[in-house]
């Protein structure tokens, strides 16, 4: 296993202009398949969190073979906005049967959610710093990369 920081896909070098210019890997494989639907055993909450991720979206930038990140990021993203919900309508502090205050166990659950959803969100460019490393240039062959 290579150390070190994770290599940049070639579609990104691509559209970005390869800064670094090092070699472009010719054998990458090419993700087939814009993503499009979500799966059928999504909540309904979670339908309206895929169409708003897919809508979002630069076009042509999640493929099929990405639907479990985005999967993972909608239900982590459903899972922080019920356990803030819970959270907005009782206390920080609970008090365990012995009268102990504790801090809810809400809490935790927000932020567990809201780690899985940076990282999903970082891997498919949801987020302001992972997109600031795009740039969509007109010569680039879109259709090759974007079908």
């Amino acid at each position: 296993m290579t150390r070190g920081r994770k290599p940049k896909p070639t579609a990104l070098k691509l559209v970005t202009g390869n800064p670094g210019k090092r070699a472009i890997n010719k054998q990458e494989p090419k993700a087939r398949g814009n993503l499009y639907d979500p799966p059928s055993w999504l909540t309904q909450d979670q339908v309206t969190a895929w169409q708003y991720a897919i809508e979002s979206a630069p076009l042509g930038l999640l493929k099929r073979v990405d639907r479990s990140t985005l999967v993972a990021w909608v239900v982590a993203e459903d899972l922080h906005r019920q356990a803030a919900s819970k959270l907005n309508s009782g206390a920080m502090l609970i008090k365990t049967p012995n009268g102990m205050p504790v801090q809810s166990p809400y809490l935790s659950i927000i932020n567990k959610q809201a780690q899985i959803m940076l990282k999903a969100a970082s891997e498919m460019g949801f987020t302001p710093a992972s997109r600031s490393r795009v740039e969509v240039e007109d010569e680039i062959d879109h259709d090759e990369f974007f079908d």
